[in-house]
């Protein structure tokens, strides 16, 4: 067993540190090439944080694993609005100014009753994964569109994303760390799969409860790296932004991949526990980030909420396995 953790703890890791140099060497791409910072950041920042389950979740159903890409994608939902949302308002409590989250919040939710219909038969099919792929574009071109109009609005969000920026760093250096970030995530993500789907082996349990643990708490690090520097900077649009477009990337290209890859059926228990669990944590993201009459606020005392609510819901894998 210690071979499979060691190769997981190094496959965190490299996907961690890849994933930051992918980030960083898109953005500063997208900047020479005169792309709005706003742009730049709901969709490369937003799908490059994503990029660890994404590229996990193909190779995974690659290599004939598709409960664990299964697992990942629905994981790592759940993990960003409870504990990584939570230990964000932890650190500092979060306040939500722009109108492009109030925009994707809804869309959030229609996605994840679009995900549910299609799996409601227990099956994620190949042409569950074209349509969930086809939403993947569908999206980023939406959201492109909304950055553009709303530059001139000066969304709070754009000018947090501004700031953020690698502008000193130059197209060659860029480039070579956009390509470096994805081998590297590609290495770092045939690693981790080998050695989840060992640990699964090794300690008797399902490809699916390891994705949902292990593997999807590893792969939402980038997204708890943001959050948290994102919060101790005051930049809380950015925080909360981050989580719901990752979410949403997660929803349809995660589970459109191994659709996509290696249809077949998925286990019953992920639409009658997970995915229920899914959509409390995320109605709950919702209520408090949306203000209705106001900005949205996040407090401490929601923080910690949310963080427990994580801590149940492992609570209730532990004994669903035992």
């Amino acid at each position: 067993m210690w071979n499979e953790l060691l190769a997981i703890t190094a496959g965190f890791a490299l996907l961690t540190w890849s994933a930051g140099r992918f980030v960083e060497g898109a953005s500063a791409i997208a900047w020479h090439l005169d792309i709005p910072p706003l742009v730049i950041g709901l969709t490369v920042v937003s799908i490059g944080t994503s990029a660890p389950e994404i590229v996990f979740s193909g190779i995974a159903a690659w290599q004939g694993n598709p409960a664990l890409a299964v697992g990942n994608a629905i994981g790592s939902n759940i993990i960003n609005t409870s504990l990584i949302l939570g230990i964000g308002a932890l650190v500092m409590p979060l306040s939500v100014h722009s109108s492009i989250i109030r925009r994707e919040l809804p869309v959030l939710l229609l996605v994840m009753g679009l995900v549910y219909v299609l799996l409601i038969d227990h099956m994620l099919g190949r042409l569950d994964g074209i349509l969930l792929l086809s939403g993947m574009v569908a999206v980023v071109y939406w959201i492109i569109r909304v950055g553009m109009k709303t530059q001139a609005a000066r969304d709070p969000m754009g000018k947090e994303y501004a700031r953020e920026l690698p502008t000193g760093l130059g197209i060659g250096k860029a480039t070579l760390l956009l390509v470096a970030g994805l081998l590297v995530l590609l290495a770092s993500s045939r690693l981790l799969v080998w050695g989840a789907a060992s640990l699964a082996t090794s300690l008797g349990v399902s490809d699916l409860v390891i994705g949902l643990t292990i593997v999807a708490l590893g792969t939402s690090l980038p997204e708890l790296a943001a959050t948290v520097m994102s919060a101790l900077r005051n930049e809380h649009d950015i925080a909360i932004g981050n989580i719901i477009g990752s979410n949403i990337f997660n929803l349809l290209a995660v589970l459109g991949l191994p659709g996509l890859i290696r249809p077949g059926p998925i286990d019953p228990i992920v639409l009658a526990r997970d995915y229920p669990v899914m959509v409390g944590m995320t109605l709950a993201m919702f209520f408090m980030a949306y203000g209705f009459r106001g900005p949205g606020r996040l407090n401490r005392v929601e923080g910690m909420l949310l963080v427990l609510a994580y801590g149940a819901y492992q609570t209730l894998l532990y004994f669903g396995e035992t």
